[in-house]
């Protein structure tokens, strides 16, 4: 965990996250005794360490929020079975991002820079795997994120699970195929200003995906979609997503950076209280504003990735023949498992974990 505003944050190791509304902090603040007239004002220093979510794409809340509401897209002979597990589908939508510290491999797995490779629609890079790194080699489309193929990979994990008839694997590999379509979905995923570090913009990644869906979601948006569909072309559809939260990222930062020149100051951040500790973090009212200018995108994004998420898992449903879930029995989990996903939650309950990354 780092301090956003310190300037230090390295998107492939690093997650500034938030836990459920949960947040570690660590702060000093001013105090001024006007009463008295004593003007002296104590600065200790002000080392916030903002829980939030990714460069995880969404956050721990919205990761949860998008796999819980996909479930109610797919069809009956999918409910039958995805909902009794709702609770780990939420649970495990998160696993992915707690890896990143673990995995020297995961990071890659959530974003792509695709800047890196020209100006939209990019067409420099083929979007082809093998044509792409025959052109690139695998060092540089590691380095600049592989999501788009990762989700193929996942993909085809949960297309043979279902194959395979296997409830454990068919849980949590689409509940984690969850996670990365989600994260594609974020316009600053797409982007090597992943969190305005090139434009004097720390924090805007957990601001877009992490502040204003906490802020908003349960109160101000419909987050009811159509209904979830088999996908003819995956890849294709993988890359018309990618390519639409591309096209968004400029709007994301360019209006806040117009938002941020005519806001008062005093009022863009706020000290709250929560969960017995004092964080900072941008205030309700530029929160809101901020949403205003960006005219509903970031409840679009959220509605299209619980949209995309319940169709890939029609998908892998459908590839796999449509066998019957209602004859699955009921998960077993190994000891194994079980310990995993002890370790994950444990090291993200760890309120120092990856300080200091860069």
């Amino acid at each position: 965990m780092v301090a956003e505003n310190s300037g230090v944050f390295n998107r492939k190791n690093t997650v500034v996250f938030s836990l459920q509304h949960r947040y570690f902090t660590i702060a000093s603040y001013s105090i001024a005794n006007d009463l008295w007239g004593m003007k002296k004002i104590l600065i200790c220093c002000c080392f916030i360490l903002w829980v939030h979510s990714d460069l995880m794409a969404w956050g721990f809340y919205a990761h949860r929020l998008i796999n819980k509401h996909a479930v109610f897209l797919l069809p009956p002979e999918m409910i039958v079975f995805f909902k009794p597990h709702i609770g780990y589908l939420e649970e495990r939508a998160t696993a992915p991002d707690s890896r990143r510290y673990m995995v020297q491999e995961e990071g890659p797995r959530h974003y792509i820079d695709l800047d890196h490779y020209g100006t939209y629609p990019f067409d420099s890079l083929p979007r082809k795997w093998t044509a792409a790194s025959e052109k690139f080699g695998q060092d540089i489309l590691n380095a600049h994120g592989i999501v788009p193929w990762w989700i193929q990979t996942m993909l085809a994990r949960l297309t043979k699970a279902f194959s395979n008839k296997d409830p454990v694997n068919i849980l949590k590999t689409a509940a984690e195929l969850g996670h990365y379509i989600a994260d594609a979905h974020v316009p600053l995923h797409t982007s090597s200003n992943h969190n305005g570090q090139k434009t004097n913009q720390h924090g805007i990644h957990a601001f877009w995906e992490s502040r204003i869906p906490e802020l908003l979601a349960e109160t101000e948006w419909d987050l009811l979609t159509g209904k979830g569909f088999y996908i003819e072309d995956p890849f294709r559809f993988t890359w018309q997503f990618v390519l639409e939260s591309a096209g968004a990222a400029d709007s994301v930062l360019n209006l806040e950076a117009l938002l941020n020149r005519s806001f008062p100051q005093e009022r863009k951040f706020a000290f709250e209280f929560r969960n017995g500790q004092l964080i900072k973090q941008y205030s309700s009212d530029y929160s809101i504003q901020y949403n205003k200018s960006l005219n509903g995108m970031v409840e679009r994004r959220l509605r299209s990735s619980i949209h995309a998420v319940a169709s890939f898992w029609i998908t892998a449903w459908t590839e796999a023949g449509q066998p019957d879930l209602s004859m699955l029995e009921k998960p077993a989990w190994s000891e194994a498992e079980r310990k995993e996903m002890e370790t994950l939650q444990a090291f993200w309950k760890t309120p120092l974990a990856g300080a200091g990354c860069h």
